[in-house]
């Protein structure tokens, strides 16, 4: 079983933007019907600041690009929140008529050089805008967890059952004089997607002491929840030999998972645009093809690719 390379499909390069001055990252997928997939991603601004929009692709071939938004889709934080420094989407999830967008934001910090949080907002116009449900974070660090939580990926099972796998920071390390954030996925459980039951549950024990994973990406199939996710090294990090890479783990009750990232089904290019990472893993199912739809290089400073599913 692996994953089927299609190469890069979308960079910010070459799009009339204005505001849009590079990368593309964490993309993720939302099924709008038959014929069209969106991909919410988060472009940065001459600032360095995240502000999410969108392009759509064909849902029988993603290489097709349908359409691009040149709008932002929600705008940064009210001055002093936590998401006053940017906005990155995580998950889209189907609500009756509305949509909801998790997302981590974040905001520049002192001692270390950033703060995230997630939050949560609304669509009610189809996916096109969104409004912030709350002007706090839906899950911020707390008296078991202290340094900061991201990357929420949220799947709704039936109507008063929903899971989270996010990731949560366990500490920060001194790298070359560079302080390096360590984190984890975790796991939250709701009864609305809304209020959050935090048990301080690691899904996915690192490898080694200085691994950090993240980014979570779930499906169920045939019992068993599937997740892809990425990892990376401390030391070197940054297109280096500890850069991102997709690992894989299988569970059967949403919280205690198996690790087995030989079964991931993809590995680094030996030239090109995710040559040197692969990382922000996003699956969808549509049409009955499975896609993966990831950033490679420099965090997504190289683009949008994806591949698809063989068994």
């Amino acid at each position: 079983m692996e994953w089927i390379k299609q190469g890069n499909i979308f960079k910010v390069d070459g799009h009339d933007i204005p505001w849009v001055k590079s990368h593309a990252c964490v993309p993720t997928a939302f099924v709008l019907d038959e014929n069209r997939i969106r991909i919410y991603y988060a472009p940065r601004n001459d600032k360095g600041q995240s502000i999410p929009t969108f392009f759509d692709v064909s849902a029988d071939d993603p290489s097709k690009i349908l359409y691009v938004h040149k709008n932002p889709i929600m705008s940064l934080g009210e001055l002093g929140t936590f998401d006053d420094g940017g906005n990155m989407p995580c998950c889209v999830v189907r609500c009756g008529e509305l949509i909801y967008l998790y997302y981590v934001g974040w905001n520049p910090s002192v001692s270390v050089a950033y703060r995230n949080a997630i939050g949560l907002a609304v669509s009610k116009d189809g996916g096109v805008t969104f409004k912030k449900m709350f002007k706090g974070a839906l899950l911020d660090r707390n008296r078991d967890e202290p340094f900061f939580t991201a990357s929420p990926w949220v799947m709704r099972e039936s109507d008063d059952v929903w899971h989270m796998w996010y990731a949560s920071s366990t500490g920060f390390l001194t790298v070359k004089e560079n302080v390096e954030p360590l984190y984890v996925i975790k796991y939250a459980h709701s009864r609305n997607g809304i209020d959050w039951i935090r048990e301080n549950k690691t899904c996915i024990n690192p490898l080694q002491r200085e691994e950090a994973n993240a980014r979570a990406t779930v499906l169920k199939e045939n019992g068993i929840y599937k997740m892809w996710f990425a990892y990376r090294g401390s030391q070197d990090f940054r297109d280096g030999k500890d850069a991102y890479r997709i690992g894989y783990a299988e569970s059967f009750n949403a919280i205690d998972w198996k690790r087995n990232d030989k079964a991931a089904g993809i590995s680094y290019s030996p030239a090109g645009w995710d040559s040197t990472m692969q990382t922000y893993p996003n699956i969808c199912d549509c049409n009955g093809k499975r896609y993966l739809f990831y950033n490679g290089n420099g965090f997504g400073a190289s683009g949008i690719g994806y591949a698809i599913w063989k068994n």
